[in-house]
């Protein structure tokens, strides 16, 4: 081949090189690369990021392009059935896993002794709550119900509220047994809110005991159980085999990690390498308003999510 021609059969060869790689730099950004997914299970709420979009199937969407690949609701039960097969049927198209929602609902809650106390009528209308829980369960294929054991009764003493309380969570379980359902009870900090009767990890622990059913596991709220005892790390690693369900807050002012005085990095890492692989449900505000607040947050979570050790 003479000179010329290799030259100018090189150079067309270079040209339709660059036109390909340009084309393809084109396409990439046409398609921006998602985040990879987070290798821990975090779990919104709807509630979480206000700059979101309002829909709850848009805000999914938004969600899983986030690397979020779980998702909650507390209040789910406050949503028509429609919507609720509406967020299951997108969260199976999307391959995202649903976590907990409140199966007691108000005013048992948080406005009545349940749990704690005797009351016949108040009991069975507990008991008509988790029946009905079962079958939203079902809807949102999840495993996990979430529910709050109601009043501490100041009439009692203690160890006969307790005695109560495992007599109903007993009656509880015969009811989520069969179906492979998990209760999760939560305790509640009493310095924000008081009055409740489930409030420290060794009272929850205790119960979990008691009733020794895989039916009924620990919510460990990082927020609450910071703002009661402290001491998180000791609190896992002596209760863990009866944890089912983590949510995340930072203390003071339960704000997302990074803004307050958790070292959720080393507690993240800790609970995965022990073994956890299950949900961690973001129950917080975010420190800062608005879409760039948002992300801030989500970046937060990229920052703090445990890393895979091979």
């Amino acid at each position: 081949m003479k000179r010329k021609t290799f030259i100018r059969n090189g150079f067309m060869s270079s040209v339709a090189a660059l036109g390909a790689v340009g084309l393809s730099t084109t396409r990439a950004a046409a398609q921006p690369l998602l985040p990879k997914a987070f290798n821990m299970k975090f779990s919104p709420d709807f509630t979480i990021f206000p700059s979101a979009p309002k829909d709850p199937v848009d805000q999914l969407k938004w969600g899983y392009d986030q690397g979020f690949r779980a998702w909650e609701c507390t209040w789910l039960r406050r949503m028509p059935v429609a919507e609720q097969e509406r967020i299951s049927a997108a969260m199976q198209k999307l391959g995202m896993e649903f976590g907990q929602f409140v199966g007691t609902m108000e005013p048992s809650a948080f406005k009545e002794v349940t749990f704690a106390g005797r009351n016949k009528e108040i009991r069975e209308s507990v008991l008509k709550d988790l029946r009905a829980s079962v079958e939203v369960a079902k809807r949102m294929n999840t495993k996990f119900v979430h529910n709050v054991l109601g009043l501490l009764d100041p009439k009692l003493p203690v160890g006969f509220q307790m005695a109560n309380a495992i007599e109903l969570l007993k009656r509880a379980v015969e009811i989520y047994e069969p179906h492979g359902i998990v209760m999760v009870m939560e305790t509640m900090n009493q310095r924000t809110q008081p009055g409740l009767f489930l409030y420290d990890i060794p009272q929850a622990y205790t119960l979990a005991k008691a009733v020794n059913s895989p039916s009924l596991k620990m919510l460990f709220d990082i927020y609450h159980v910071q703002e009661q005892t402290g001491n998180l790390t000791d609190m896992i690693d002596y209760t863990f085999d009866q944890i089912a369900y983590y949510q995340v807050g930072n203390v003071p002012g339960r704000l997302e990690p990074g803004v307050g005085e958790i070292d959720f990095k080393f507690l993240f890492q800790h609970i995965y390498d022990k073994g956890y692989r299950g949900f961690a449900g973001l129950e917080h505000g975010i420190s800062v308003k608005g879409e760039a607040g948002d992300l801030a947050a989500i970046q937060v979570y990229r920052n703090v999510d445990p890393k895979i050790v091979k």
